[in-house]
């Protein structure tokens, strides 16, 4: 019997196979993907999350990120980070580097599908394997959470993401987040040749038309520049009953979801997938619904907060004026992200 079975290769699956190495675990990842693994994906990761990479290892190659730029029409708002450097990072690339260390200590990456998982008091069985602990971290539509009873109805408007990227320079070292009455578009450099533009809205239009809402961003990417195809997920929350059955642990996206719109979803899978194996080595699984409460509380009580902002007319044309009137606020919301 193994010690711990992880459903999901993705960075949080990875994140927490690594973290069980490192304390002495014996742990498998069961994924259906061939690394590395890529995904729409706003590709910045908070500098939290860069620190929490250092812990397991892992420095991936990308562009450092300084801080968040707001733009709308004439109106800006930045803000620095204080506690060090976010990262943007191409998430084959990202994947890649978790895979490397994953392999370095040992970790098994067994292609394949977790499909029913059987408990009982002392173990939990699923794809062939026999463990203690199994790891749900299979992303944001998990086959497992729904298999748990653990989904909750999400009502309310749908949220979906695009992604794609262009081949030329950055222009800032900041993560850039465009506003419009339908939505965002976050510019993340990932690399000194390359950069990432993700479109989040609730209208599932082409990729072209959603950029066209953004005219002063779209002025600046050409058709030609473009260096791959569109990538796309959604819809976007997830609202989950708990985080916790018996012997099996949700992780990463499949933990459940409120926006990307405050680009922390890495940063959260990497201190979540710490938390699970911190509890689990204790013995208490049952204390990881807390920790992930608290890890995970500023930034759902932010992005719920800017969510209802954005979809109100008479708030939304709001948003970027009144955060570039108070820089001090504005950067304090940043640096709660830290």
């Amino acid at each position: 019997m193994i010690d711990l079975l992880v459903a999901g290769g993705g960075p949080a699956g990875l994140a927490t196979a690594i973290h069980a190495a490192l304390t002495g675990m014996e742990a498998v990842v069961i994924e259906p993907r061939p690394g590395p693994v890529d995904k729409a994906c706003g590709e910045g990761i908070m500098p939290r999350g860069v620190r929490h990479l250092r812990t397991l290892g892992v420095e991936p190659a990308g562009h450092e990120l300084g801080g968040i730029r707001y733009v709308d029409g004439a109106h800006r708002a930045q803000a620095a980070f204080r506690d060090g450097s976010g990262l943007g990072v191409r998430r084959t690339v990202l994947s890649a580097a978790l895979y490397r260390r994953a392999f370095e200590l040992g970790v098994r990456i067994v292609p394949g599908k977790v499909g029913e998982v059987h408990q009982g008091p002392e173990s939990v069985t699923a794809a062939g394997l026999r463990a203690r602990w199994l790891v749900a971290a299979d992303g944001l539509h998990s086959p497992l959470r729904r298999a748990l009873g653990l989904d909750l109805a999400a009502p309310g408007p749908r949220r979906y993401g695009l992604r794609r990227h262009y081949r030329m320079a950055p222009w800032s070292d900041f993560v850039e987040v465009h506003w419009s009455r339908q939505g965002e578009a976050y510019v993340t450099p990932v690399a000194d040749d390359l950069v990432g533009v993700a479109v989040l809205s609730t209208a599932r239009h082409p990729y072209a038309t959603c950029l066209d809402r953004f005219p002063e961003l779209a002025a600046r990417l050409h058709e030609d520049a473009a260096a791959n195809a569109v990538r796309g997920a959604g819809p976007l929350r997830q609202r989950v009953r708990g985080r916790v059955a018996g012997r099996v642990l949700l992780v990463g996206d499949a933990a459940g979801y409120v926006d990307a719109l405050t680009g922390e979803g890495i940063a959260l899978a990497l201190a979540s997938a710490e938390a699970a194996v911190r509890c689990l080595r204790a013995g208490r699984p049952q204390e990881y619904e807390r920790a992930w409460r608290r890890l995970s509380r500023r930034q759902r009580l932010l992005t719920r907060a800017l969510l209802r902002a954005g979809s109100r007319p008479e708030t939304s044309r709001l948003i970027v004026p009144v955060a570039a009137r108070m820089p001090g606020v504005f950067a304090a919301a940043v640096h709660a992200l830290r």
